[in-house]
């Protein structure tokens, strides 16, 4: 199983992997952030998820999820928050996917 120690690490390892877009969560979608690819849930799957603590500083906690979509022939990275500092439309759009 792969393990990263820092999510830049993480990040680019994905990249290396062909996860080459940047998501963003809005509203109920999942959009690249060139605004071309508007996804909902059942048009992408996590292929894989990573998570990163910082014991020192919360807001250094965050999962880092490698997102494809067959629908649009795309692969790419999202990055949420954990806690008081996750995105709670992020959550509720993951929760879907359980």
């Amino acid at each position: 199983m792969e393990s990263y120690d820092t999510l830049s690490e993480a990040m680019s390892a994905l990249r290396k992997q062909g996860y080459t877009q940047d998501f963003n969560l809005k509203e109920n979608r999942v959009v690249c952030s060139t605004g071309k690819y508007n996804m909902h849930h059942h048009e992408f799957d996590i292929d894989k998820s990573f998570r990163f603590d910082d014991d020192e500083d919360p807001s250094g906690q965050a999962v880092l999820y490698a997102i494809s979509s067959s629908v649009y022939n795309i692969k790419g990275v999202l990055v949420n928050g954990v806690g008081i500092y996750s995105d709670s439309i992020a959550n509720e759009l993951l929760e879907k996917l359980k």
